[in-house]
């Protein structure tokens, strides 16, 4: 198609990026280390670590790596939420010539046992805290070498001891677990320190990370992302933040904000990758969903940068403490991972004076295809234009490019587009076309400037009667009524119209009732779209990352 979006690219922004600028992402590392070494690159607890020692520490995991045998090529597990562990971890396994394997936290026993066997992962770092999971499955997994970790491990004397103490004794957050022969974090560093790193030619075409995905509509794959496909994407997202961050003042660091995970792809390349690439300095959140530890870790220090997903802007929004935060320095607020709502946006402009830059990306195109303008302060419902370099289009079922207008299967070809599904060649198929395209299963549409809009996903969109109902759009209405904190729509079961709509509502005004909403929607929607069942709850299930259970709800009868 005619890459119209062109157009429409803010001031500055190039039309393409220098893909070769860095050979790896060890390279880009290796700059930062360089170039930012007196900077401090992580913010945890309270406590800096420079890039100086981030450097120092990785090369003494990467040389441990290399001390057990390791290849160039060797899957290693990473298992941990946002401390400083993560960077130090992932850094030397890539400066190692290895491939990391991000791993939820959270998965529980089989979901873990999947992974490390589908990834043949020889080596797992993991926090004690998850322990007890892998406890359950270690005796049919391929890990040669478990290496633990704690909250405070890194944190020195005396804060180490209190933290994990308060961990261990007080919250108890550590379940009981008997693994032998595990090695703690901190060792292996001393073991490493001890040798020397070997270096390793890694190159663009090598694999960096298998990051998996969809495990909410079948088995977990291993989407292969290649060192090129992340650094492509790291310039992409640099380029496309320039117009807003040209308002920083000279000379002050750029500090994010780091409440995604860092294991989500999100969260590794936006925060961590691109992070170093601009010498940033990342506020690591270890549990966002502590709302009130989270706001507590915000007052006082000075952020400009707030990649985040709905349900976490909307919650801090809504909070009663969100006023002890100055949120005056913010430049950019991303949005992603899940459709940002009208009412959410309108909400955190009002109160922060930093709209939500929405924008939109996958596991499979590490991460980031599209996003709105970073120096637009209006709320587009979009997500926004394709990034330098980026091509999308609009297929139907047969492949075929649909007519202007009409909603298609949104298409992906860029250098950011994975390699593939690790050792499935048959799901890869499904989703790439002959030219290169990665059918990303989102329903979209786009308009004469190339803004483009999801509708919604293939799988989640609602048939009633013949017409098509998008989940979306019933949620982002429902989000504007007064009394409605959050909701989502999902399709169930109708003798009568084959599905029909029904939402569950997570209330703001405890008085709101059924009537009301039913009201509500016959005032603001079609006949077919209204909800046949309406249900109340105190909150929604959702992954780690913020984005809502649909399946669950779903799942479970009314």
């Amino acid at each position: 198609m005619d890459k119209v979006w062109l157009r429409h690219y803010p001031e500055g922004v190039p039309a393409e990026i220098e893909v070769s600028r860095y050979a790896s992402l060890v390279a880009l590392l290796d700059e930062s280390f360089t170039s930012f070494r007196d900077r401090d690159a992580y913010r945890y607890m309270g406590q800096t670590f420079s890039y100086a020692r981030i450097d120092e520490m990785s090369q003494a995991f990467a040389a441990w790596l290399q001390a057990q045998g390791l290849k160039k090529g060797d899957r290693v597990a990473v298992m941990l939420p946002n401390v400083p562990q993560y960077p130090i971890a992932v850094a030397g396994i890539l400066r190692a010539g290895m491939v990391v394997v991000n791993v939820n936290p959270l998965y529980t026993p089989r979901e873990l046992e999947h992974q490390l066997r589908d990834a043949g992962a020889k080596v797992l770092l993991i926090l004690e805290n998850f322990a007890h999971t892998l406890q359950q499955v270690r005796a049919s997994v391929p890990v040669e070498k478990v290496v633990l970790t704690s909250l405070g491990e890194l944190l020195g004397f005396p804060k180490a001891a209190i933290v994990d103490f308060v961990v261990r004794r007080v919250k108890k957050l550590v379940p009981a677990f008997e693994l032998k022969g595990t090695l703690r974090f901190r060792d292996a560093l001393a073991q490493g320190r001890a040798r020397s790193l070997q270096p390793v030619a890694v190159g663009p075409d090598d694999l960096a990370v298998l990051q998996y995905t969809g495990g909410t509509t079948g088995v977990a794959k291993g989407a292969m992302l290649l060192h090129r496909h992340l650094v492509a994407n790291v310039l992409q997202c640099d380029a496309w933040y320039q117009p807003a961050l040209k308002r920083l003042p000279p000379g002050e660091q750029l500090v994010q904000i780091c409440a995604l995970p860092l294991y989500h792809i999100f969260g590794f390349n936006t925060n961590m990758m691109l992070g170093s690439r601009v010498g940033a300095c990342n506020v690591l959140i270890p549990n966002p969903r502590d709302l009130p530890a989270l706001l507590k870790e915000l007052s006082g220090i000075r952020f400009h940068t707030f990649p985040a997903v709905n349900t976490l802007f909307n919650a801090l929004a809504n909070h009663p403490a969100f006023g002890t935060v100055d949120w005056s320095h913010l430049l950019i607020s991303v949005g992603g991972g899940m459709a940002v709502q009208q009412a959410t946006a309108k909400l955190w402009l009002q109160k922060t004076g930093c709209s939500i830059c929405e924008g939109y990306g996958l596991s499979e195109t590490s991460p980031t295809v599209s996003c709105n303008p970073t120096d637009s302060h209006a709320f587009t419902g979009t997500i926004g234009l394709p990034l330098p370099g980026t091509e999308m289009c609009l297929l139907d079922d047969d492949g075929r490019e649909v007519p202007p207008g009409t909603a298609g299967e949104i298409a992906v070809r860029g250098p950011q587009v994975m390699a593939g599904y690790w050792q499935r060649p048959d799901e890869t198929a499904k989703v790439m076309t002959a030219d290169g395209f990665f059918r990303t299963g989102d329903i979209g549409m786009v308009d004469e400037r190339g803004y483009f809009r999801i509708v919604d996903r293939k799988k989640d969109m609602i048939l009633v009667s013949g017409f098509n109902v998008y989940p979306n759009e019933i949620e982002d209405v429902l989000t504007q009524m007064p009394g409605v904190a959050e909701c989502a729509a999902v399709g169930v079961a109708d003798s009568r119209t084959g599905e029909a709509v029904k939402v569950v509502i997570v209330r703001r005004d405890p008085a709101l009732t059924e009537a009301d909403v039913r009201a509500y929607c016959e005032q603001n929607m079609t006949g077919y779209k209204r909800p046949r069942v309406v249900e109340f709850r105190d909150e929604l299930p959702k992954t780690p990352v913020g984005k809502v259970l649909r399946r669950e709800l779903r799942d479970r009868k009314s």
